[in-house]
C-alpha cells in the first residue's frame, strides 16, 4: 500500500481568504480584474479603477471590458479594493458588459487550483467554468431565490459558491431518516447515507452492481438525497449526453425541476439559463457532463462522478484538465463528500482507496452473484474443446448458441469494435494496410455494393493495386457494425436486427426479441435487461497500442455486460477473446482486483497513476530549449526527445505526487517566459490522458 498523501492540493493555499469586502462599493474604486485571453505570461490579474457612474454594477464575478495594450479586452471582475498596488497607474474600467455575477469568489478559487495543478492558465480554466453569456437570459424573470443574501458592500454580489453556510438548499425541507436505500446492498453504504444525511463528508469509491432496481442512476439520486436532506447542495458529472439523459430521468422523479442541468449540447441558451439558476442560489443540485464540476452550487456538500475513467470527462482544450481532479480538488477546499462510482474501477480511483483518502464500497460476493449475469469466455478450455476452429472465428460457437437461445426470451446485444460496414482492409496476399493513392488514408467498404474508398478524401479506388507485391484482391481487416448487423440479420432471420452507434443513437430497446449490435459506448438499454450480451472483437480491442487499453477494454465490457439480466433470470454475457488480465477480471465481475493489480505494475515501472507525469512537445529546437532551460526537482524522471513528426519533438517527464505542484509551477513559469520571449510555442500537458 502507498504511503497516505496528506492532502491532494499540496502546495495550494487554499486558506487564501475568499476575494471581497463587506466594505461599501463606493469606498472601493479599485476592481481587480482577470482577462479573458490565451496568453501564459498575461495569467495574472490587474487593477482598473472604477468610475463613480459604474461602481454600483461593477459587482465581483461580472463581465466587463477593459482597454489593455492598446486593445480591447474582455474579463471577470476577482475582486474590489481600497487601493492598487503602489506604483501602478490605473486605467479606467471600460465598462460593465452585464452586472449579472457569473464568476463566483468559490469558482474562482477552484480554477487557480485546476491550473495550478495543470500548468494553465487561469482565463483557459474559467472558460469551461463559466459559458458564454446570452444576453436575453438574463432579462428573464428570476425564480424565487433560495440561497443567502448579497453581501454588502464591495461587489454586492452573492455569498461565496461553496462557502460553508452560503445557502441553505432547499428551503423549508425536513430532515429525514437516513434510510440507505439502494446503498444497503453494499458493505459501508448504509454508513455512507447516514454520514451525508447527518451533514457529514465521507468519501468513497464505489463498484456499482449489475441489475439493481433503478439502475446506477437510482443509486446517484440516492446519493444526491441524502445530501439535500442535510440542507447542503449537490454536483452531479457524467461523460455524456446519453448518461444524462439517464440521470435526470432519475431526477425528475424524485426533485422534479430542482435541479440544473449543465451540458453543451443542450444548446448555449438552455445552458445559460441553467447555469444561472444555479449562480443565483434558485437551485442547490447541478447535473451535467466535465465543464459541471465547476458548477457554482452553493454549499456544495456532495460531489459526485459517473465512470471516472471515460475519456470524455478530459477537457480537450488547455489546460486539458480532467473532471475528476478537477472534483477532488473541490472537495479538497471545501471539506466535502466525493463519491466516484462505475461499473469497473479505474487505477486513479483505486489509488484513493490504497492511499486511504477514500473508503470503499462494494456488494458482497454473494449479492453480487445474485445481480451479475453469467459470463463465459470463449478462450475457455472447454470451449475450446468444443470448438476447434474457435481461433478463426469472429463469432464463436458459444457466442452463436448463446444468442439463438436467448432470441426465445428477449432482445441480443452484440458489442462490434468499430462503425461502418468494412472500415478497414489488407492485401489478401502480403496483408499490408490498403491505402488510399491520393492522400495514404485507410481504404474500406461503405456497404456490400459499393467499391473501395477512402475514409479520408472519399476517392474511389475500384482498380486497387497493392504496391508492395502487386496484388489485386482484398480482404477485410476489421469488420464494422453495419457488416455485422448484415450477417447477423442472415443469420437470425427471425428476429429484427437494430443498430445503435454514434452516427445512429437509440437509448432504449423493447423486452421483444431482437438483435441489437452497438458500439462501445452507445448501447441502449433494454427494457428488462438483455437475455444475452456477446462482447465480439475483444482481441482487436486489446491490440491497440496504449498505456490504458486493458483497462479501458475492460470498462467497456463491463459497461455492457452490466446491461444484461442476471443469471437467476437466464441472462449470459460472451466475451470473444483469448485469455488475459481483463477477460479473467470480466469472467469473475472483479474491477477491484484488476485495477489494484494494475496499479501495482504502474509502481514497478514508474507509470501514471502510480506517479505523476507530463508531455512537453513542440517545434524541436524549441521543445528541447524549453526543457533545457526547466529547474526541476532531483525526482524528475525525464525521458526524450522523441521525434514526433518532421521536425517536432516530445518530451516525458515523471515524478511523484509530493513534488507535483513544484513540477507544475516549474512548467507553468517557463511557458510564461517563452511566451514573452515569444518563443515558438510549445505545447505542455500536465497528466495527459493518452500518455502512450
Amino acid at each position: 500500500m502507498e504511503p497516505r498523501q496528506p492532502s491532494l492540493l499540496q502546495g495550494f493555499d487554499v486558506a487564501k481568504p475568499l476575494p471581497g469586502s463587506p466594505v461599501p462599493a463606493a469606498e472601493l474604486p479599485v476592481a481587480r480584474v482577470l482577462l479573458e485571453t490565451p496568453v501564459p505570461h498575461l495569467d495574472r490579474y490587474y487593477d482598473y479603477l472604477v468610475p463613480a457612474g459604474l461602481a454600483a454594477d461593477a459587482r465581483v464575478g461580472a463581465r466587463v471590458k477593459v482597454r489593455f495594450g492598446g486593445q480591447e479586452l474582455a474579463g471577470f471582475i476577482v475582486d474590489r479594493r481600497a487601493e492598487a498596488e503602489a506604483g501602478v497607474r490605473l486605467q479606467p474600467l471600460g465598462k460593465v458588459v452585464s452586472p449579472e455575477v457569473v464568476l463566483l469568489p468559490g469558482v474562482l478559487r477552484l480554477c487557480e487550483a485546476v491550473a495550478a495543478r495543470y500548468a494553465g492558465s487561469v482565463s483557459d480554466v474559467v472558460r469551461s467554468a463559466v459559458p458564454p453569456r446570452m444576453a436575453r437570459v438574463e432579462q428573464e424573470p428570476r425564480a424565487e431565490t433560495t440561497g443567502a443574501a448579497t453581501a454588502p458592500g464591495a461587489a454586492d454580489a452573492p455569498a461565496a459558491a461553496d462557502a460553508p453556510g452560503a445557502g441553505p438548499g432547499p428551503s423549508g425541507s425536513p430532515k429525514r431518516s437516513a434510510d440507505p436505500g439502494p446503498f444497503a446492498e453494499y458493505d459501508g453504504g448504509a454508513a455512507f447515507i447516514s454520514s451525508l444525511a447527518a451533514g457529514g463528508s465521507p468519501r468513497a469509491v464505489a463498484s456499482v452492481l449489475p441489475n439493481q432496481p433503478g439502475g446506477w442512476p437510482a443509486l446517484l439520486t440516492a446519493a444526491v438525497r441524502a445530501c439535500v436532506a442535510s440542507g447542503r447542495g449537490a454536483v452531479v458529472v457524467v461523460p455524456d449526453a446519453r448518461d444524462l439523459h439517464r440521470l435526470t430521468e432519475a431526477l425528475d422523479a424524485q426533485f422534479g425541476a430542482g435541479y440544473a442541468r449543465l451540458s453543451a449540447e443542450d444548446g448555449a441558451t438552455p445552458r445559460y439559463r441553467n447555469f444561472l439558476r444555479a449562480s443565483r442560489g434558485e437551485v442547490s443540485i447541478a447535473v451535467g457532463t466535465r465543464s459541471a464540476a465547476f458548477a457554482p452550487v452553493r454549499d456544495a456538500g456532495l460531489l459526485v462522478l459517473w465512470e471516472d475513467h471515460d475519456s470524455s470527462h478530459a477537457e480537450p482544450r488547455a489546460p486539458y484538465h480532467h473532471a475528476r481532479d478537477t472534483l477532488l480538488l473541490r472537495a479538497e477546499q471545501l471539506g466535502c463528500a466525493f463519491l466516484a462510482a462505475g461499473h469497473g474501477r479505474s487505477a486513479e480511483a483505486q489509488r484513493l482507496v490504497l492511499t486511504g483518502w477514500a473508503t470503499e464500497l462494494a456488494a458482497p460476493r454473494t449479492v453480487l452473484r445474485h445481480a451479475a449475469p453469467r459470463v463465459v469466455a470463449s478462450s475457455d478450455s472447454h470451449e475450446q474443446e468444443r470448438d476447434p476452429l474457435l481461433h478463426a472465428a469472429r463469432l464463436p460457437r458459444v457466442a452463436w448458441k448463446a444468442a439463438a437461445d436467448a432470441l426465445a426470451s428477449g432482445p441480443v446485444l452484440v458489442q462490434v469494435a468499430r462503425t461502418g460496414f468494412v472500415p478497414a482492409l489488407r492485401c489478401e496476399t502480403c496483408r499490408e494496410s490498403a491505402r488510399c493513392t491520393a492522400c495514404s488514408g485507410p481504404l474500406g467498404f461503405r456497404d456490400a455494393r459499393s467499391a473501395p474508398s477512402c475514409r479520408w478524401c472519399g476517392e474511389q479506388a475500384p482498380a486497387w493495386i497493392c504496391p508492395e507485391c502487386g496484388g489485386r484482391r482484398l480482404r477485410a481487416s476489421t469488420i464494422g457494425a453495419d457488416r455485422t448487423a448484415e450477417e447477423l440479420g442472415r443469420a437470425f432471420p427471425q428476429a429484427p436486427v437494430v443498430s445503435a452507434t454514434g452516427a445512429q443513437p437509440r437509448e432504449r430497446v423493447g423486452s421483444a426479441p431482437a438483435v441489437v449490435v452497438a458500439t462501445p459506448g452507445a448501447e441502449p438499454v433494454a427494457d428488462g435487461g438483455y437475455a444475452a450480451v456477446l462482447l465480439l472483437d475483444g482481441d482487436r480491442m486489446l491490440a491497440r497500442d496504449g498505456l490504458r487499453t486493458a483497462e479501458d477494454v475492460l470498462h467497456r465490457w463491463m459497461a455492457a455486460a452490466a446491461l444484461a439480466r442476471p443469471a437467476s433470470a437466464g441472462g449470459i454475457v460472451v466475451v470473444a477473446a483469448s485469455t488475459s488480465d481483463p477477460v479473467r477480471a470480466l469472467v469473475r465481475w472483479d474491477p477491484a482486483a484488476f485495477a489494484e493489480r494494475e496499479l501495482a505494475e504502474r509502481r514497478e515501472l514508474g507509470l501514471p497513476p502510480a506517479v505523476r507525469s507530463a508531455v512537453v512537445s513542440g517545434p524541436a529546437a524549441a521543445a528541447d530549449r524549453f526543457v533545457g532551460a526547466l529547474e526541476l526537482p532531483p525526482s524528475v524522471r525525464l525521458t526524450g526527445p522523441v521525434i514526433e513528426g518532421e521536425g517536432e519533438h516530445r518530451w516525458l517527464a515523471f515524478f511523484p505526487y509530493a513534488d507535483g505542484a513544484a513540477v507544475a509551477a516549474e512548467l507553468r513559469r517557463r511557458k510564461a517566459t517563452s511566451s514573452a520571449q515569444r518563443d515558438p510555442v510549445v505545447n505542455v500537458r500536465v497528466d495527459p490522458e493518452g500518455l502512450l
